[in-house]
């Protein structure tokens, strides 16, 4: 019997998200894939997904019946392993006999057929509970225990980051940042027109207000990507603390204004720019030309006003000064583990200064291009301070024409408008934005406002 296209794809997304740190929300979308039926499209989304969400907690339940040690076996046989104990643990609608028996055909599949039989011996284990081991006895439905060690066991996280967001944010946020990673996120959507409403309407989306930002929906159900109001770029996905970070940017009052996004894609920042100012002259840069490419097609036609740069934003070409510069910088991207469960097995902490250092080069390479009296937004999806307040106080530090503006008085200025939800109050640490998952509905960012003198 040959295995199914979802446990198929699913395990070769995970096998190039271990060999070649891809990343698996991009595979999912992939033209590869795109000829799967919804069901098994939907499908390999819970299985990929799940299986990186929960790894340390499947790698847990696989070592109590297995006769090898887990580092010691071929990817292949360890993510197929993986997909079946998943399969056992959390999709109870699926029978065991059948992810057994697939788990052990995607190891045939692989070229491993030597591990056959020790991967059936160890599913045969786990499925029957033989010997009275405990099956996924650590997924947690109440973590009482707010210990680094019992956050990170019950909700598969490295015990080194839930150790920092509790010295950072206290054990009961640390506890909810972890128990967010674990969930499906929210798909949040910006809509560029509010004429495309009736249309989604009527394709069988249904959406609910944002929790941040009155331009920001939510999807309650439905697939927004297939409606004829996403392939015309009527509506962007868009976390809504992204959204927000771009408002912070603001409307500039000058006709003639020059607004920069130094590092731009994937360009759902810089389109919302170019939306709120629709008379300014925007330059987007990135550094990979592929990724420059993708941007221009989420762009539609409003591209064709963006002259878009592919370049490094550490060595930008002399140019007119800058009314306004997006300085959304790479980084560890803590913020997004629901969206990006990946990152959490792949992030070391002796990458932390390497990142820093490159976003420290960034900042101090943008904030010269800024005309006198403008402004740039320097923002991470990150929640480690060396990505954040570090980066924008040592920055600072060498360089006294600029200033450190609170984003207080903006988020007010939002909120006045009424495009801004909550309190102010509620989106900031000390001058700084910053959104917490788990405790606001969205993805973790960090936002600073820098200002030339």
């Amino acid at each position: 019997m040959p295995v199914s296209p979802a446990r198929a794809a699913a395990f070769d997304i995970l096998l190039r998200v271990e060999r070649e740190s891809s990343y698996a929300s991009e595979l999912l979308h992939a033209k590869t894939y795109a000829e799967l039926s919804t069901t098994d499209h939907a499908l390999t989304t819970e299985l990929v997904m799940g299986v990186l969400r929960w790894r340390s907690v499947l790698d847990d339940t696989i070592s109590t019946a297995s006769s090898q040690l887990l580092k010691k076996l071929d990817p292949e046989v360890l993510i197929a392993l993986r997909l079946a104990v998943y399969q056992f643990c959390w999709l109870d609608r699926i029978p065991k006999r059948a992810a057994l028996h697939e788990s052990v055909e995607l190891v045939k599949r692989a070229r491993k057929k030597s591990a056959a039989p020790f991967a059936n011996a160890v599913l045969r284990r786990l499925s029957s509970q033989a010997g009275g081991v405990p099956l996924c006895s650590s997924v947690p439905t109440v973590v009482k225990d707010l210990s680094a060690e019992g956050i990170a066991k019950s909700y598969a996280h490295p015990i080194w980051l839930v150790e920092r967001w509790i010295r950072k944010y206290g054990a009961s946020a640390a506890s909810k940042i972890c128990e967010h990673d674990q969930t499906i996120p929210i798909t949040a959507v910006r809509l560029r027109t509010l004429n495309s409403l009736s249309d989604i309407a009527n394709e069988g989306i249904s959406l609910q207000p944002g929790a941040l930002l009155t331009s920001a929906s939510r999807v309650q159900s439905g697939d927004i990507t297939r409606t004829q109001a996403f392939r015309n770029h009527e509506v962007v996905i868009q976390d809504e603390a992204s959204q927000l970070v771009a408002a912070l940017i603001g409307q500039v009052e000058n006709r003639e204004a020059r607004i920069l996004d130094c590092c731009a894609a994937p360009g759902g920042k810089t389109l919302a720019i170019a939306d709120n100012n629709p008379d300014a002259e925007i330059t987007a840069v990135e550094l990979h030309p592929h990724r420059a490419r993708l941007m221009q097609t989420l762009w539609g036609k409003i591209g064709e006003r963006i002259k878009t740069v592919v370049a490094d934003a550490r060595s930008l070409s002399p140019s007119q000064p800058y009314d306004r510069i997006l300085a959304d910088v790479p980084c560890s991207g803590t913020g997004t583990l629901a969206r990006n469960p990946e990152i959490k097995w792949r992030l070391k902490p002796e990458d932390l200064p390497g990142l820093h250092d490159r976003q420290v080069e960034i900042l101090s390479a943008a904030l010269p291009h800024l005309a006198p009296g403008g402004r740039l937004v320097y923002s991470t999806c990150s929640l480690e301070k060396e990505e954040n307040e570090d980066v924008v106080e040592q920055v600072l530090a060498e360089d006294k024409s600029f200033s450190l503006m609170n984003c207080f008085p903006e988020l007010e200025r939002l909120e006045e408008k009424g495009q801004l939800i909550p309190n102010p109050s509620m989106l900031t640490t000390g001058p700084y934005l910053r959104t917490i998952p788990g405790v606001h509905l969205c993805d973790g960012f960090f936002a600073a406002i820098i200002r030339r003198e």
